[in-house]
């Protein structure tokens, strides 16, 4: 069992020396179920993004999650984020917040990611984070905070980095922007807690791309998607090329995850990989 951990750490390692290493075309990624991950190998991908409640399952036992644990070893790539993170009925703003309850399952969910190899997790969370009429958007905004540092306390001890993930405003009233998730991170202001930039949600806000450039050290993590109708990269011929030249600027050293609707994905992955990987020459 020792040796099995020992091996699964020096993977680990590597890998995110790769990551470190390569350049943005060799770290695209997918949001899609681990059973996946041969099709994502062989699309010229590098990684899978899991679902946070669906594979780690922060909440129930450990006897629960032992078969996802060992699928992750088992996987055909390693498994790098994951997204989807607190459900809406755990409140992280709000006069119904409770701390201790939050943590208990933020915990879990850093715990197990270090487990199977994850370093990123995306705190997204829309409908939990959502403010509720009426309340205080200074009072959420502290209440926000005070949850990502000590999450971002937490993940240090396992090397495992927490990423706040603006949405457009359609779902959610908080954090739509890449420069409002920086000022969070800022807050924070600590290195283990950063934001990210879902490039279908800053086309859906008209962020600039100069966000990412304003962002600088705290981008850890990058999700895309056209624009239209969230379609895979390619189907419609969206421009991400300003993006990317932002992140080359940027020197931005994280991974990139297609997070779209797919109409069929083992007939379009390849193709839209391409399709990134050919924007992203063009831009570096």
């Amino acid at each position: 069992m020792k040796t099995r951990f020992v091996i699964l750490f020096i993977t680990l390692f590597c890998f995110v020396s790769f990551l470190q290493a390569q350049s943005l075309a060799d770290r695209i990624g997918v949001c899609t179920s681990v059973n996946k991950a041969l099709l994502l190998k062989q699309a010229g991908c590098s990684y899978v993004e899991i679902g946070i409640r669906s594979f780690l399952m922060p909440d129930q036992p450990d006897s629960a999650f032992a078969a996802n644990l060992q699928v992750a070893k088992e996987a055909e790539l390693p498994l790098y984020s994951g997204n989807s993170f607190f459900p809406g009925d755990i409140r992280l703003t709000g006069p119904d917040v409770c701390l201790d309850e939050i943590l208990k399952y933020g915990k879990v969910a850093i715990r197990r990611a270090h487990e199977v190899g994850v370093k990123i997790l995306v705190l997204g969370s829309g409908n939990a984070r959502n403010i509720p009429d009426g309340f205080s958007r200074e009072e959420a905004t502290g209440q926000f905070t005070t949850l990502c540092r000590k999450l971002a306390e937490y993940a240090a001890d396992y090397d495992v980095y927490v990423v706040v993930e603006p949405l457009q405003s359609s779902e959610t009233n908080f954090i739509n922007t890449v420069r409002q998730g920086t000022e969070i991170a800022k807050a924070v202001d600590h290195p283990n807690l950063g934001v990210l930039a879902d490039f279908f949600h800053m086309l859906r806000e008209n962020e600039d791309a100069g966000a990412l450039i304003d962002a600088g050290k705290w981008l850890k993590h990058c999700h895309i998607a056209e624009n239209e109708i969230r379609s895979a990269p390619g189907v419609k011929g969206d421009d991400f090329t300003p993006f990317f030249k932002a992140l080359h600027q940027a020197g931005y050293a994280g991974a990139l995850s297609i997070e779209c609707k797919w109409d069929n994905m083992d007939n379009q992955l390849a193709t839209s990989v391409a399709a990134i990987k050919e924007q992203i020459r063009k831009s570096y």
